[in-house]
């Protein structure tokens, strides 16, 4: 009897068929006959920024080489009715996810279009696509390559075959580094002076990256008896407050955080250049914010790592960041060896969220707090039975036992 064989981790799966109904309200369906996408178009050259605006069923035109998971899975999330992309949405360098992420959704990708669109295209045109060509009217604005499971399943193997390339970029890369910022990664040369005490605590680092809503939320409990400090990484800052904590600091190029979090009252640490320039220092000021400033070619969320470190931090628990080659490259930087390096600086005290919310458990047992709770209705029991004032008593502990009770499901929740 044969089986099947397991799936690859590269695997592509069918979309599911959505309705014509639902289609027709993302934008999509037929018109005139013929089956498309007829929606308004939003362009903008960076993709993050682009999806703050985006609505259900527009058409999103992109400037986006390699296309990586956080990206597409924004641009799901915006339920964007078709992604249109200037450059190659997987160039072969590595199998990047982004491109998978949007077929699987259902949402038609078109590639590699190029940059023309943007000059012939403006933000609220009403676009029609067929296929794989972009019409304004009956004028065809631009041609490119339609992707489907079948074209991205060959260009993930072909992108696989060639990860060695990568890994030996990676490793010039790294070296490169090391002599560029050897006295920042050994010694802690150039970490700024800070408000925000981390000595003997353990520090929270939250990157809006993969799957920080429910790294956050699995890690409830733990934040509720340790309390360690709240570090957000740009958007990380949005994350936190979202899920209902207040960001001690704030770490990054201050361009993809809200004025909301910037003013919630976090101390802030302005990623500079490594000669000291730092354009993200303008919009604070422009909001009568002061910050430090920390000059380093590392990533944000590298700098929050080393400046946890280095400013005494026993453990470091990381929501949202980079953890493998792929993710790496998924950054878009030459060969993300800051990234690597900072996680060899810093290893014996780094852990995932997910890692510490599968390890945690709450320093009080469950038999201890239940033996607790029930000596404690013990002897309210006999108090009450014994005194004269039972009957008053009585209704007022009811109303106590109630607030109890609701105080001690808040514990599991």
């Amino acid at each position: 009897m044969n089986h099947p064989s397991p799936k690859s981790e590269w695997r592509l799966r069918l979309p599911q068929r959505l309705p014509q109904r639902a289609l027709q309200a993302l934008g999509r369906g037929r018109v005139n006959g013929r089956s498309g996408v007829n929606a308004t178009v939003r362009l903008d050259r960076r993709t993050k920024t682009l999806t703050k605006r985006l609505r259900p069923g527009e058409v999103a035109v992109i400037d986006h080489v390699d296309l990586d998971r956080v990206s597409a899975e924004a641009l799901v999330a915006c339920k964007v009715g078709a992604v249109v992309n200037v450059a190659p949405s997987i160039s072969g360098r590595y199998p990047n996810l982004g491109p998978q992420i949007l077929v699987e959704a259902g949402i038609p990708l078109i590639d590699d279009v190029g940059p023309e669109i943007f000059a012939r295209l403006t933000e609220g045109d009403l676009v029609g696509i067929q296929g794989e060509t972009v019409f304004r009217g009956d004028e065809m604005i631009a041609k490119g390559t339609e992707h489907t499971p079948e074209t991205l399943e060959t260009a993930i193997a072909d992108a696989k075959a060639g990860l060695s390339v990568q890994l030996k970029a990676f490793v010039v890369n790294t070296m490169e580094y090391i002599n560029r910022e050897g006295d920042l990664l050994i010694d802690g040369v150039g970490v700024p002076d800070i408000k925000t005490k981390m000595e003997d605590r353990h520090a929270l680092i939250v990157v809006r990256g993969y799957h920080y809503r429910e790294d956050i939320a699995a890690l409830r409990p733990y934040l509720r008896e340790y309390r360690p400090v709240l570090i957000g990484v740009d958007g990380g800052a949005d994350a936190l407050i979202e899920a209902g904590y207040r960001p001690d600091m704030i770490v990054g190029d201050m361009d993809s955080v809200s004025d909301d979090a910037l003013t919630c009252g976090a101390e802030l640490v302005v990623h500079a250049y490594h000669d000291g320039q730092a354009p993200g220092l303008k919009r604070l000021h422009d909001l009568g914010l002061e910050a430090v400033t920390f000059p380093a070619t590392a990533t944000s969320e590298d700098i929050a790592m080393l400046l946890a470190d280095e400013k005494g931090a026993t453990l470091i628990v990381a929501v949202g960041t980079h953890a493998n080659m792929v993710e790496f490259l998924d950054k878009g930087r030459a060969g993300m060896a800051s990234t690597f390096l900072t996680r060899l600086r810093v290893g014996s005290k780094l852990v995932d969220a997910k890692g510490v919310s599968r390890l945690y458990r709450s320093r009080i047992s469950t038999w201890s707090l239940l033996f607790l709770v029930l000596s404690a209705l013990i002897a309210i029991v006999v108090a009450v039975s014994v005194s004269p004032a039972g009957d008053v008593i009585a209704p007022a502990l009811a109303d106590r036992w109630h607030a109890f009770l609701f105080w001690l499901t808040g514990l599991f929740s």
